[in-house]
């Protein structure tokens, strides 16, 4: 288990991290095999040594137990076993690594938390070809020589807590974009699935792809085709955090195309705070919103397709 003084450090830095540019901060551990992952470190919000859980009757079988953490009663969330690891062997010499994203916080139980690294987005590549459609890995990074997996926590937590994609009825019921037809950029299957089923239900139609880059790639086929990309498209809902080109420099990207310079931008990310908001008006997008809730996504989508008649 990492010494008092490196959790108290790693710690410091994950907060100082967190007023960074669009540079990608990653904070390393292993799991149960003593393999290397990675997860953002704008989505951690604290790790803790090894706390006591208590099993509750009925919990979810990945749910290793509830420990007392932050003020309140938390499930833990044993990420070995979740992404098909043995578990650990000795329980108390884990860590938990306090994550915020979809608007809650979640606890993870991993193993040693290794450190901090820096890189570029543009160093982040999607996941290796073969990897199948229900990896838990949404991409991959090389540090030091070392590949590093970047993990698809949503899917993880999403196999626990089955995250409602149910628009209201009265949103629905006053829902008219029948035929009207949105870009999703998503590095996440999990994450474009969500925004797809909300959206189909107010009766917009989703066009996907994984993450800017093929965005771009998409856009380009649809005007080799002879494609008017202003009428064929009512705007684009992006990730912020992706591989190869992420939600900044795809939005960049799209202001520098005379046919999409002004077509409507709602980037939609995992990560709540100000840095978000002022990002979007840096780069010129329209509006931020934070993952996931089907009404906000739903409402945002329907004023903006209204505002467009």
């Amino acid at each position: 288990m990492p010494a008092k003084g490196n959790r108290d450090s790693t710690n410091s830095v994950l907060q100082a991290n967190k007023v960074a540019g669009t540079r990608l901060e990653l904070l390393l551990f292993r799991t149960s095999d003593d393999q290397l992952f990675g997860i953002n470190v704008f989505k951690v919000q604290e790790i803790i040594p090894y706390q006591r859980l208590t099993g509750v009757p009925g919990m979810h079988p990945l749910v290793r137990g509830v420990a007392h953490l932050r003020g309140r009663n938390m499930p833990v969330i044993d990420l070995a076993t979740a992404i098909g690891k043995p578990s650990f062997a000795d329980i108390t010499r884990t860590n938990i690594i306090i994550t915020e994203h979809n608007r809650s916080v979640h606890g993870f139980l991993v193993g040693k938390v290794d450190r901090i690294v820096h890189t570029q987005w543009d160093q982040v590549r999607p996941p290796p070809k073969g990897s199948g459609r229900h990896t838990y890995v949404t991409s991959v990074t090389v540090i030091d020589n070392a590949m590093i997996a970047i993990l698809d926590v949503e899917r993880v937590y999403d196999e626990v807590a089955h995250t409602n994609t149910k628009v209201s009825d009265a949103l629905s019921a006053s829902a008219n974009a029948t035929g009207k037809r949105v870009l999703v950029v998503d590095d996440s299957s999990v994450a474009r699935n969500q925004i797809r089923r909300a959206l189909e239900q107010i009766g917009v139609e989703c066009l996907v792809a994984n993450d800017g880059r093929q965005a771009l790639q998409q856009l380009d086929a649809l005007k080799q085709q002879g494609i008017d990309l202003r009428r064929h498209l009512s705007m684009i809902i992006s990730d912020i955090e992706m591989p190869a080109m992420d939600g900044y420099q795809l939005t960049a990207s799209l202001r520098a195309m005379p046919e999409m310079c002004d077509i409507y931008i709602l980037l939609h990310s995992s990560i709540s705070g100000e840095f978000n908001r002022d990002m979007v008006n840096r780069t010129g997008a329209n509006r931020f919103i934070q993952k996931y809730h089907p009404d906000d996504l739903a409402e945002a989508v329907l004023n903006e397709i209204r505002s467009q008649r």
